[in-house]
C-alpha cells in the first residue's frame, strides 16, 4: 500500500512537471456554420472538415467563444497580448504599409511562455506591424515563417511585394508551391525540429480569406456546390483542413500527441461576401453582431479535456495566454494588467465552469473609436450599439435569441441600464484609434 501511494505521488508530480506543447491553428474569415463539428453546420460543408472535426471529437467544442475584434488585425492584437486592443489604439485593421503596428510597450503572451522554457514559432500571417521593430522575431517568436501583410494570392506570384513575400526570419523565400501547403509544411518542420523541448506554435493560415483561389484538385472535391463563389470558398476550406490534418498527424508521428494542447479557431466572424455562412448568427466580419465576433472553437488535450465534451462558458481570445501560462506551470502576474482570464479550471468538465453557471463577467467590443459601433455581453444578455448608423442601443437575450432579432431594451430596463453603465465605464478606459476610422489623423504613412 505504501509503495502504491508513493508511485501515485511520483506519477502526479511528473504530470505536473511535464509542460505541454501548445499548438494554435488559426483560420481567417471562415464561417461559423462551415465546420462539421458545429451542430448547425451547413449541409454543403458537413463532410469537408474531417481533420478539424477530429479535434472536437477528441476534445471539446466551445459553444460561446469570441474574438476581441471583428476584423483580422485587431483580433490578433487582442489575442497576442491578452488585453483589449482598444486600450492601445488598435480598433481598426492595420493599413498596408503603415509605418507602425502593435504598441511596442505592450507585452506579447508568447514572451511569458519563453520565460517558462518554451521554443516559440509563428507560421503564416502576421498583420501586426511592418517596420523591423514590430516583426515577430522582435516580439517573442524564435522562428517566423510567413508574411507580414494580411493576405496574398495562394498561387505563386512572380514578384511579391516586401510585405506579401513569404519570409523566414527576415529572409525572402522562393515562391514555391501553394501557400496553405507551404504553411502546413513549415508547421510540421517546426514541430520536428523542436520536439525535444516544450514549444508554442501559432499557425496563422490565410485560408479561407480571399482571393478565392482553390487548387484545381480541391475545386473538384467541392463540385457538389453549385454556387461558384461558395464552391471556391469551400475549396480553400478543404485545403485548410488537409493541412490541419498534416499537423495533427505530425504530432502523432513524433510521439507528441499525448502531451500537446491543440486549439483550432478563427480570427473573426465569417466573410459572407466571399462565401462564408454564419448561420444562425446575424452579421458578418466587420460587425459587432454575433456573426462578426462569435467564432468556431475546438480544443483537445488528452488526459485533461474529456473527448466529445461541450463547454458553454463564454470565453474570448484574450483568455488564451493566461490559460496557456497556467497550463505551462506558470502564474499570471497581476502586474501584467491582462483583461483575459485563464479557463484552465473547467477544461476537465467541472460542471459549474463548463455550463457557465458562475457569476458572469462582462465582455466588451468596440471599433472605430468613440463614435463607432460598440457591444457588450454579460451572461445571456448582449447590448449592441451601432452608433455609426445612429441607432439606439439594443438589448438581446442570446439564450433565447442567438440571431439577435428581438430588442428587449424596454422590457428589461434595469438590466439594460446596468449594462450600459458598465459599457460606458469601460469605454472611458480606452484610447482613440491610432489609425483608420475614428483616429485623430487618418493620414497614412507608407513606405
Amino acid at each position: 500500500m505504501i509503495l502504491q501511494t508513493t508511485f501515485l505521488l511520483v506519477a502526479s508530480v511528473s504530470i505536473v512537471l511535464a509542460k505541454p506543447n501548445i499548438v494554435v491553428l488559426y483560420s481567417d474569415d471562415a464561417g461559423y456554420a462551415d465546420f462539421g463539428f458545429q451542430p448547425n453546420c451547413a449541409e454543403d460543408m458537413k463532410k469537408l472538415t474531417p481533420n478539424i472535426d477530429r479535434i472536437a471529437r477528441e476534445g471539446a467544442r466551445f459553444s460561446n467563444a469570441y474574438m476581441a475584434g471583428s476584423v483580422c488585425s485587431p483580433s490578433r492584437a487582442g489575442l497576442m497580448t491578452g488585453r483589449y486592443q482598444q486600450r492601445f489604439g488598435y480598433d481598426n485593421n492595420l493599413p498596408p504599409g503603415f509605418q507602425s503596428g502593435l504598441e511596442l510597450r505592450e507585452n506579447f503572451g508568447v514572451k511569458y511562455l519563453k520565460g517558462l522554457g518554451y521554443a516559440t514559432g509563428l507560421v503564416g500571417k502576421w498583420h501586426l506591424g511592418y517596420p523591423a521593430d514590430y516583426h515577430p522575431n522582435k516580439r517573442g517568436f524564435d522562428w517566423f515563417y510567413g508574411l507580414l501583410q494580411g493576405s496574398r494570392p495562394y498561387d505563386e506570384i512572380p514578384k511579391p511585394s516586401v510585405h506579401r513575400v513569404i519570409q523566414e526570419n527576415g529572409k525572402v523565400t522562393k515562391e514555391d508551391g501553394y501557400v496553405t501547403d507551404r504553411f502546413g509544411d513549415a508547421a510540421c518542420r517546426f514541430i520536428r525540429e523542436n520536439k525535444e523541448e516544450p514549444f508554442f506554435l501559432f499557425v496563422s493560415f490565410t485560408s479561407p480569406h480571399g482571393p478565392l483561389q482553390p487548387k484545381p484538385e480541391d475545386a473538384t472535391r467541392v463540385a457538389h456546390i453549385e454556387q461558384k463563389k461558395r464552391a471556391s470558398y469551400a475549396g480553400l476550406i478543404v485545403s485548410l483542413d488537409d493541412n490541419v490534418g498534416r499537423v495533427l498527424d505530425c504530432l502523432e508521428t513524433e510521439g507528441l500527441d499525448e502531451n500537446t494542447i491543440v486549439l483550432f479557431t478563427n480570427d473573426n466572424g465569417g466573410q459572407t461576401s466571399t462565401g462564408a455562412n454564419n448561420a444562425p448568427l446575424q452579421g458578418k466580419k466587420g460587425t459587432l453582431w454575433e456573426g462578426g465576433v462569435r467564432v468556431p472553437w475546438v480544443m483537445k488535450w488528452k488526459g485533461r479535456i474529456p473527448a466529445g465534451s461541450v463547454i458553454d462558458k463564454p470565453v474570448i481570445a484574450l483568455d488564451l495566454f493566461p490559460t496557456f501560462v497556467e497550463a505551462a506551470g506558470g502564474t499570471v502576474n497581476p502586474d501584467w494588467n491582462l483583461d483575459g482570464r485563464s479557463f484552465l479550471t473547467g477544461l476537465d468538465g467541472e460542471p459549474e465552469i463548463a455550463t457557465g453557471s458562475e457569476v458572469p463577467r462582462p465582455l466588451f467590443w468596440r471599433q472605430g473609436g468613440s463614435g463607432g459601433p460598440r457591444a457588450m455581453r454579460e451572461g445571456k444578455w448582449k447590448i449592441v450599439h451601432n452608433r455609426k448608423t445612429g441607432d439606439e442601443p439594443a438589448l438581446f437575450d442570446l439564450r433565447q435569441d442567438i440571431g439577435e432579432s428581438k430588442n428587449l431594451a424596454n422590457e428589461q430596463g434595469e438590466v439594460f441600464k446596468a449594462m450600459l453603465k458598465k459599457l460606458n465605464a469601460w469605454e472611458k478606459e480606452l484610447e482613440e484609434p491610432r489609425w483608420g476610422p475614428g483616429a485623430s489623423s487618418t493620414k497614412l504613412k507608407k513606405k
